[in-house]
């Protein structure tokens, strides 16, 4: 699918004319695929490198384009069971106009970070910046979920929730992974800032990317290692809230049969005390109940 933009008074307006500056292709499609390889001259390994989520970031150079391949986090999906996932995305910078290559169809235009934009190689550093903010906003969710997660396993005697939280320490290994991999892309546009075309201001730019895309790695460790070295000790709750649970169907249970023999000694069908008196059903009675005091008393006493 072929999303068309053109880049007017420093805005971005969607467009559906032939001369458009800016190209997002979605998912392409074999005669796009063909039509960017032999029209444009993207190269084809470059090009399956946007839509394969396992690729790493890199900068490619080649004769009338650079390409950038950079990570971006996925939209969240249910049935992922809170897995959040990276994939990769293209940018394909020419003289007169931009290509982007990614295999999901979201709002990359959206945010507030578009509202000014002064060139072709403005916008391709704007969009890395989008990743990042991207890779923010999900840091902070899987950080509140985590704290969700955490409130639910106090009470609970299930796995499902540890399993949660092993997902999303798994989530936060493959972000770590895909930040790093876009600080070495802005380091290789850092050096090569030059034979790229970057203006003073389009510099100042990337540096702050950077620092900004250093931050949200540290705060992914972070978070990472809260979770790891907090696992154990989430599982151990688990096991102590079963056996709390066990241990109260003991007293229950145990309860339960001490005023039980009680009854059942004096039902044998024997002779036996009692067995002629008018009070003899509420004398067993009493004999239970205080057997079932002095069982609580008991267990008060040891402090089980």
């Amino acid at each position: 699918m072929l999303k068309k933009y053109l880049l007017t008074g420093e805005k971005i307006i969607e467009t559906s004319d032939e001369n458009a500056s800016i190209l997002v292709y979605i998912s392409p499609d074999e005669a796009e695929k063909k039509y960017l390889i032999d029209e444009l001259k993207l190269d084809e390994h470059t090009l399956a490198s946007s839509l394969d989520p396992d690729e790493l970031s890199r900068l490619e150079f080649e004769p009338n384009h650079v390409a950038m391949i950079y990570k971006r986090p996925e939209n969240l999906i249910d049935k992922d069971q809170l897995l959040f996932k990276v994939t990769s995305a293209g940018i394909y910078l020419f003289n007169d106009k931009i290509i982007i290559v990614m295999n999901e169809d979201i709002s990359i235009f959206d945010t507030k970070i578009f509202s000014k934009v002064m060139s072709m190689q403005h916008l391709a550093l704007k969009l890395i910046l989008r990743s990042i903010t991207h890779f923010l906003g999900h840091l902070k969710a899987i950080n509140f979920i985590s704290d969700e997660l955490e409130k639910k396993i106090n009470e609970s005697m299930e796995n499902k929730y540890l399993i949660n939280l092993f997902t999303l320490e798994k989530s936060l290994v493959y972000y770590l992974n895909a930040i790093n991999s876009n600080s070495s892309l802005m380091e290789r546009l850092k050096n090569n800032a030059a034979k790229i075309g970057f203006t003073p201001l389009e510099l100042e730019l990337l540096d702050d990317i950077y620092i900004e895309n250093n931050q949200c790695y540290k705060q992914a460790e972070i978070y990472s290692n809260i979770l790891a070295s907090m696992m154990d000790a989430r599982a151990s709750i688990v096991s102590n809230n079963l056996n709390i649970l066990m241990k109260t169907l003991n007293i229950i249970t145990i309860g339960i049969m001490v005023p039980t023999f009680v009854v059942s000694a004096f039902s044998m069908n024997v002779s036996i005390p009692l067995q002629s008196h008018p009070f003899a059903f509420w004398i067993v009675m009493f004999f239970a109940t205080i057997s079932v005091m002095g069982f609580l008393f008991f267990w008060k006493r040891r402090k089980w």
